[in-house]
């Protein structure tokens, strides 16, 4: 089980750190993703991190201002925003694969079998 928390309501150009807590055991073998769905329009991968942490993927829309990381011994994941602006504006949800392999990068969200319930991010300009 996925529950995410943190967001809110920002500032253009402020920042904001989501977080995604995991129950259960193995933590340590999913790889773990963002996503976010704004009004409207289909849920969009955010970024994924591998399984031990030391690689990330990111979409083009986010590089360079969000930054996901995790720490397995909390079993939780983060994304740090930052320079938000108002086409950041979503609900995002953290969603996660169990992983044989240590990094994969899958960008789709149909490849993740849990997600969290998500949280609503507002960037007011």
């Amino acid at each position: 089980q996925l529950q995410a928390s943190g967001g809110g309501l920002v500032q253009a150009g402020g920042s904001l750190r989501l977080s995604c807590a995991a129950s259960g055991r193995s933590f340590s073998s999913y790889i773990m993703g963002w996503f976010r769905q704004a009004p409207g329009k289909e849920r969009e991968f955010v970024g994924s991190i591998s399984r031990g942490g030391s690689s990330t993927y990111y979409a083009d829309s986010v590089k360079g201002r969000f930054t996901i990381s995790r720490d397995n011994a909390k079993n939780t994941v983060y994304v740090q925003m930052n320079s938000l602006n108002s086409e950041d504006t979503a609900v995002y949800y953290c969603a996660a694969f169990r992983s044989a392999l240590v990094w994969i990068v899958r960008t789709g969200p149909d490849y993740y079998d849990y997600w969290g319930q998500g949280t609503l991010v507002t960037v007011s300009s």
